[in-house]
């Protein structure tokens, strides 16, 4: 057995099609917005590149925001579970012709990053220097905000 449904008309439509003078509505503005506290302070470029098997992180364009030209000699610095990367010329890395960051594998098993994993980079132009957060540090920093924002054990 099928029905049919009358069609939906807006009160206001029926009242203009049936000659009546249309009722107004009153005229809302735009809803609030929520205001936030936290404004950059900071010029900090950021990056999410996978890892290849080789230790290359390719993205030219932290390298280019940096001002490294391949062959630009860096070093490595493990601190506190992030990588430092620093110019250097007594650096023992070369930013190599396409422009990729070299992670040697030392490096890579201490900080437990592997094949694939997305590593945050955070270039800082105005201190020469790029800091990599491997993912046992992006979780890390995510579960203390969450903490410090919900309260408690929020794992």
């Amino acid at each position: 057995m099928t029905s049919i449904v009358p069609a939906v008309v807006p009160a206001s439509l029926a009242n203009t099609t049936s000659g009546h003078a249309a009722t107004r509505r009153p005229v809302r503005g735009p809803l609030p917005l929520p205001t936030f506290t936290d404004r950059r302070t900071r010029r900090t470029v950021y990056a999410l590149p996978a890892i290849d098997c080789n230790g290359r992180l390719a993205d030219q364009a932290i390298v280019r925001v940096m001002g490294w030209k391949p062959g630009t000699r860096y070093a490595i610095q493990e601190h506190d579970g992030l990588l430092l990367v620093d110019a250097s010329p007594r650096g023992v890395f070369t930013v190599s012709r396409q422009g990729h960051l070299y992670i040697p594998a030392v490096v890579r098993r201490r900080c437990a990053i592997s094949p694939a994993d997305r590593l945050l980079i955070a270039a800082e132009p105005a201190e020469r220097r790029l800091v990599i957060h491997p993912p046992a540090a992006i979780d890390a920093m995510i579960a203390d905000r969450h903490r410090a924002v919900l309260g408690g054990d929020a794992t």
